[in-house]
């Protein structure tokens, strides 16, 4: 079986895949300060919670754009597992090509999600990861990685607005049932939800425009991705376990 981890600025997400069948994911917080120990018995207990050993697992693909948790993440999964993990990064084999100015800048999660979008969906297609930040990735018929965008993710904007301001409070992140607003929570959601939904609306709309690639599928994944995408006709498809399953086709181009 394998262990498909996605370690992201705010959680860590794990699959564990039986051949190419997703059959359980799981969280954790990125924690800067774990160490090689906590990380492997963390692992190690999930299984036993599911009846499951340690011998299941007999690889491992990371994806992470926290380098600061690599060294204890990595060396956990050594000591407990005895499986060198394989780390997705310049070079690797992926299926798709990388036609920007510095291949080299783009963060091993975009790789992952382009993979996944275009081999799942086909091209051209646009893949939108609503997490810390929210990014934007495009690749066109024939798998080129052409374009890319970067804004703050939704949380980022609403934690700005109730930590900058003094009276304004921290709220629940939901799109309110109206934008006729009577009251500053509800004010507040509509602002950062239906705001960051307009946002989306009009970066798709602009990529659509200058790539001009009219027929263009939109795939969005993350945490508050379902939010977005209830919310607008401008996404084609939600897929949770995008990343997840992007890290499945990495590592079986690898063999």
């Amino acid at each position: 079986m394998l262990f498909a981890i996605d370690a992201g600025n705010t959680n860590i997400t794990i699959g564990l895949f039986d051949g190419e069948r997703l059959e359980k994911t799981f969280r954790m917080t990125t924690g800067i300060s774990r160490t090689s120990d906590e990380y492997g018995v963390f692992l190690c207990d999930w299984l036993r919670m599911r009846q499951l050993s340690t011998d299941v697992i007999d690889e491992v693909i990371i994806a992470s754009v926290v380098p600061k948790i690599m060294h204890s993440l990595v060396n956990g999964i050594k000591k407990y597992f005895g499986i060198t993990p394989l780390i997705v990064e310049p070079g690797i084999k992926t299926g798709i090509n990388i036609a920007l100015p510095n291949p080299k800048q783009l963060g091993a999660d975009r790789i992952v999600d382009a993979v996944a979008a275009y081999h799942m969906y086909g091209g051209p297609v646009l893949t939108v990861d609503f997490g810390t930040a929210t990014t934007y990735d495009l690749i066109n018929a024939d798998g080129v990685f052409e374009a890319e965008v970067t804004s703050p993710g939704i949380r980022l904007i609403a934690n700005a607005l109730w930590t900058g301001t003094a009276k304004l409070p921290e709220i629940e992140i939901k799109v309110p049932e109206t934008i006729l607003c009577k009251d500053t929570i509800s004010s507040m959601q509509a602002g950062v939800c239906m705001g960051y939904i307009g946002q989306t609306e009009y970066i798709v709309k602009r990529m659509r425009k200058e790539s001009g690639y009219d027929n263009m599928k939109v795939v969005a994944t993350g945490g508050l991705g379902k939010m977005i995408y209830e919310n607008t006709d401008c996404i084609d498809v939600y897929d949770p376990d995008l990343t997840l399953h992007g890290l499945r086709l990495i590592m079986d181009k690898q063999k």
